[in-house]
C-alpha cells in the first residue's frame, strides 16, 4: 500500500496537484483501491488555488497518515509560502521519512528552501529556471519534463506533473501498470491543432 500526500496552499497551481492526483487515484482504482491519496494543508479550511478553484484538504500539517510519497505543487503561492516556516519545516520533516519527495513547477522552490533539493538536480517551470538557479546550491536541468535524483523527483510546470506521476507509479508498481493507468485516463499527448502550422 502506498500513501500519496499532496500538499496544497493558497495560490497553488491547480493542475500541478490535480494531474498527479488523477494518476495516483486511477492507479489505486486499478489496484483494487489498495493505495491512498490525501490532500494536506496548513489549516483545515478551504484553499483558493491559483486560478480560483477552491479545495478542501483531507488533513492538516499536524495530523495526517505517514506518507510514502510527498508531492509539492507550484503556482504563484510558492513565492509567499517560501517564507512560511510552518510549511517549510513540515516539508523538511516529512521528506526525511518519505520514500519519494516530488514537486511540480515552482514547488521546487519550496523543496530548495526546506532542504531536500539542496545540492540536487531538479526541473521547474521554464520561466522560473534562472530564478531558482540563482538561489545557489542547486542544479536546474533545462528541457527535461522531469528529473530524477535519488529519491527526489521534480518536474517542469503544470502538465509535466502528469508525466512525472506516471513515471513514479511505473517505478513503484511496474511499467505495465503505468501504461494501464495512462490508457485509463486517456493521456496520449497530442496537440488539438498544430500551433506552428502555416495559416
Amino acid at each position: 500500500m502506498t500513501t500519496y500526500g499532496l500538499l496544497i496552499f493558497e495560490g497553488a497551481e491547480e493542475l500541478d496537484f490535480v494531474g498527479p492526483w488523477e494518476v495516483f487515484t486511477a492507479s489505486s482504482m486499478l489496484r483494487d483501491h489498495t493505495d491512498t491519496a490525501v490532500l494536506i494543508a496548513e489549516h483545515p479550511g478551504p484553499i483558493r488555488c491559483n486560478k480560483g478553484m477552491r479545495v478542501l484538504p483531507d488533513h492538516t500539517l499536524g495530523e495526517h497518515p505517514p506518507l510514502d510519497v510527498l508531492l509539492v505543487p507550484g503556482g504563484n503561492g510558492t513565492r509567499h509560502q517560501v517564507s512560511n516556516p510552518a510549511l517549510t519545516t513540515w516539508i523538511t520533516k516529512v521528506s526525511a521519512d518519505a520514500a519519494w519527495v516530488t514537486s511540480v513547477c515552482t514547488g521546487a522552490l519550496l523543496l530548495h528552501e526546506a532542504g531536500p533539493a539542496r545540492g540536487r538536480r531538479v526541473a521547474t517551470h521554464h520561466a522560473f529556471e534562472d530564478t531558482l538557479q540563482a538561489r545557489g546550491d542547486i542544479t536546474v536541468v533545462r528541457d527535461a519534463r522531469y528529473v530524477i535524483d535519488g529519491n527526489l523527483l521534480t518536474s517542469q510546470g503544470v502538465s509535466a506533473g502528469i508525466d512525472m506521476a506516471l513515471w513514479l507509479i511505473g517505478r513503484i508498481h511496474g511499467r505495465d501498470h503505468a501504461r494501464a493507468v495512462r490508457r485509463y485516463i486517456q493521456y496520449e499527448p497530442a496537440p488539438p491543432y498544430l500551433a506552428d502550422e502555416p495559416t
